[in-house]
């Protein structure tokens, strides 16, 4: 059992190296993920963010590239050992930097780093030490035991979908959503024009062109929220500038308070970026691209 498992460990890393990497080379909404990414607060540009994850995403297609053709060699098994140190170094850099963002490992994940993302990048470090050590091919492990080896990669296939984000929002998403339609909101009405969660307005923020144009100013969570004459005002806190011209900022988002993710439409932000200490308008070139009806009250 055990020489079955490590040959039989780089075609499991291959499939989940390939999946991954692809989705960051190739996927479209790597652009549209990258600004919510605790990589692109640690580079200050979600341009370079992008810029990073397909090279990552490059890097992951190689390697298993390497593990399907070499899997007795180990260099490949070497190499992805390195790299899933290198993803844990950086989740728990991100995790601690900008705990709100998403890692980014999959490209097509919104939610925050989790210990489901740690879990993935130690399995990658485990299964390239493993890999690394083994000796044989997972081609003739397939063809003398298939019995064992279907069973094998059935078992891994559901850990590493386990460890994935996505069957959240394969079933588990869908589920609450129909749940809250028949049964309603716990916390608010269902009737129209009552309030959704707050939850939810930062979620269609966060998915929109007025949070990536204005994110690479933002440098927190959600600080506060309040309501005003049918707007949900969203502030945060953010830095605007380089060095010593760099100044502590409010930034502020406001959308209809009755707007959620299944509102027709594209949701209609306002933003307004003010000096923390003075409460002067501030960062206009960065909120010019941002379709703004108009500017928001500054904040004292």
């Amino acid at each position: 059992m055990l020489s079955l498992t490590t040959h039989l460990v780089p075609l499991v890393l291959a499939g989940l190296l390939g999946w991954t990497g692809s989705v960051k080379l190739f996927d479209r909404d790597t652009v549209r993920q990258a600004p919510r990414t605790a990589l692109a607060r640690m580079l200050r540009s979600s341009e370079r963010a992008v810029l990073v994850l397909r090279a990552v995403g490059a890097v992951e297609l190689l390697l298993t590239a390497g593990l399907l053709a070499l899997p007795a060699s180990p260099v490949p098994g070497a190499a992805t050992a390195v790299l899933g140190a290198g993803f844990l170094a950086y989740l728990g850099y991100g995790r601690a930097l900008a705990p709100e963002s998403s890692c980014g490992c999959s490209a097509n994940e919104d939610t925050p780093i989790t210990w489901r993302a740690f879990a993935r990048a130690a399995v990658v470090l485990a299964g390239g030490a493993t890999a690394a050590a083994s000796h044989g091919a997972w081609w003739s492990t397939l063809s003398e035991r298939p019995g064992g080896s279907l069973l094998f990669l059935a078992v891994a296939a559901v850990v590493l979908t386990a460890l994935s984000a996505d069957p959240d929002r394969w079933w588990l998403l869908p589920l609450r959503r129909l749940g809250l339609r028949v049964r309603g909101h716990p916390l608010f009405g269902t009737g129209r024009g009552d309030h959704v969660p707050v939850a939810a307005s930062v979620e269609l923020l966060e998915r929109s062109l007025a949070w990536q144009t204005a994110s690479p100013v933002v440098r927190s969570g959600l600080l506060d929220h309040w309501e005003e004459d049918g707007w949900r005002i969203l502030l945060y806190s953010g830095v605007h500038g380089t060095r010593k011209e760099a100044r502590p900022v409010s930034v502020l988002f406001a959308l209809d308070a009755t707007a959620g993710r299944d509102s027709p439409g594209e949701p209609v932000v306002r933003v307004s970026c003010v000096d923390a200490d003075s409460g002067e308008p501030v960062a206009q070139e960065v909120l010019n691209a941002v379709p703004v009806r108009r500017a928001l009250p500054t904040v004292g």
